[in-house]
């Protein structure tokens, strides 16, 4: 298992991510420390980078995005998400793509 993902007992994953935003655009950009680095073309305003930020995740995956939600970090740049939905195996080769 990575750093930056925990599987949970009852299925659920656990995400430790760093995120970049107001890049130029949305992409994973490598390891950052224990935590997996995102840009994201949105700005840090309103809120604006944490839905884009879940809406990008969600999209990469497959998976609605209900069934991604951020857990912590609302105002900061490291963000644990929680994933529904998917496999651990899925987690480590999308978001590594």
């Amino acid at each position: 298992m990575s750093d930056w993902f925990r599987v949970a007992a009852d299925g659920r994953i656990t995400l430790t991510l760093h995120i970049q935003p107001g890049a130029k655009k949305s992409e994973f950009a490598g390891l950052h420390g224990e935590a997996l680095k995102i840009r994201l073309a949105a700005p840090p305003v309103d809120g604006k980078a944490n839905e884009a930020l879940v809406k990008f995740v969600a999209a990469r995956l497959g998976l609605a995005k209900s069934a991604v939600s951020l857990v912590s970090g609302q105002t900061s740049r490291h963000k644990i998400l929680e994933v529904r939905g998917t496999t651990a195996t899925a987690v480590a080769t999308l978001l590594q793509e």
